[in-house]
């Protein structure tokens, strides 16, 4: 499996190209996306959303067009695309499949599982690949994404830590913004940010 990383526009949202068997997955097209995406797909197979905030979402629908592949998204997000709840003028795209909760997925034989934590988002999911999270804005390295958003639920959130706090094995974690981390690393800090959420709600 090879990861191409690029931090797009203002709020630098990594966009990632995953190729496994030379078979590309685009995770979270945001701002600015499409021309580095285009230049760096061969094959091309689908747009995977973790959320749908608007600096994660932003290059979907002209991506859809150009490259004609099938659009994922969490079902509990799908209305953001349409309409940011955050006020942005981001181009509407429309889901070609809508994840439901945790969700095992087969695309063109490359084996994927989207697991929800909401929180941020009522949607909110990681995508496990193999031994890899794209962990959006659920994880980062040292922190965790906002709960104070419209939408956004502090006490979803600290249902999703805890459910990730019980995950025995490790994988590496890709955020969507900053650096990689392994999510044991992350676990060691989650009571902590159970507390920090637990204060403010």
């Amino acid at each position: 499996m090879e990861i191409k990383i690029e931090p797009m526009g203002a709020t630098q949202t990594n966009c990632y190209i995953v190729t496994i068997e030379n078979k590309d997955l685009i995770i979270d097209p945001g701002m600015g996306a499409s021309q580095w995406v285009l230049e760096h797909v061969t094959n091309p197979v689908a747009i995977l959303n973790t959320h749908g905030h608007f600096d994660h979402v932003w290059s979907n629908q002209t991506l859809k067009e150009k490259l004609k592949i099938p659009l994922y998204c969490p079902k509990g997000d799908s209305f953001m695309l349409e309409k940011c709840p955050l006020g942005q003028a981001t181009p509407p795209s429309t889901p070609d499949y809508e994840i439901k909760g945790d969700e095992r997925l087969n695309i063109e034989d490359i084996q994927i599982e989207y697991l929800h934590f909401a929180g941020h988002t009522p949607g909110c999911s990681v995508i496990q690949i193999k031994d890899v999270w794209f962990s959006g804005d659920f994880l980062f390295r040292q922190s965790i994404g906002r709960w104070d958003f419209p939408f956004s639920d502090g006490k979803e959130m600290i249902k999703s830590l805890e459910k990730a706090m019980r995950i025995e094995k490790d994988y590496t974690v890709y955020p969507g913004h900053g650096a990689e981390t392994t999510l044991k690393a992350e676990q060691r800090a989650i009571p902590f940010w159970i507390e920090q959420v637990r204060q403010t709600i």
